[in-house]
């Protein structure tokens, strides 16, 4: 691969990234914590830290979004290039990490039990959030089948184990808050 297209490939994830943090900081998201320190992982869910530093819980939902975009992907449109596929998970990820820094959104998590401090993520762990969708969406390509399924179903348990949350219930508490999962989150 020359240089001239290895650039031109790389132009348009790199450059909605920029895009991202362009309107994040519009948005009035922080670049990184307020505590002004920046941590490689973050393990308490309830803390005013979590969606502040580099990593949390919630990357493993973020890993999960690259894997399911390369499968749909792939199985919705076989004949695009990697990088092409790469660009639309891209673009569904940075608009979804747009979105979820709105203050419409930011309110809607605030009524869950776990998110009930909740102010949005800095710029920092939001773009982490976008590479780690990257990585599973690389994670996805590289591995058989079985092996994204088993891997997806893991993260989806462990986390929940963890934390009492992950992608599928997040998605869940989105759309209808179920009685019976706040009282499990809340701990009753």
């Amino acid at each position: 691969m020359t240089i001239k297209k290895a650039t031109s490939i790389l132009f348009v994830p790199i450059g909605l990234l920029v895009v991202q943090i362009g309107v994040l900081a519009f948005l009035g998201q922080p670049a990184i914590c307020e505590c002004g320190t920046i941590k490689l992982w973050v393990s308490d869910v309830l803390s005013s830290d979590m969606s502040q530093h580099l990593t949390d819980w919630y990357t493993f939902s973020h890993i999960i979004h690259g894997i399911l975009f390369y499968a749909l992907l792939t199985w919705l449109f076989p004949r695009l290039s990697v990088w092409q596929k790469l660009a639309i998970a891209a673009g569904a990820e940075i608009a979804w990490e747009i979105a979820e820094n709105t203050p419409w959104v930011i309110e809607a998590y605030r009524k869950q039990a776990l998110a009930q401090g909740y102010v949005g993520d800095s710029i920092l762990n939001s773009v982490m959030d976008t590479l780690s969708m990257m990585f599973g969406f690389f994670v996805a390509r590289r591995s058989p089948i079985w092996l994204s399924i088993v891997l997806v179903v893991s993260m989806e348990v462990g986390v929940a184990y963890a934390i009492h949350d992950n992608l599928t219930l997040n998605i869940l508490n989105f759309i209808y808050p179920f009685d019976f999962i706040t009282r499990w989150q809340g701990g009753g």
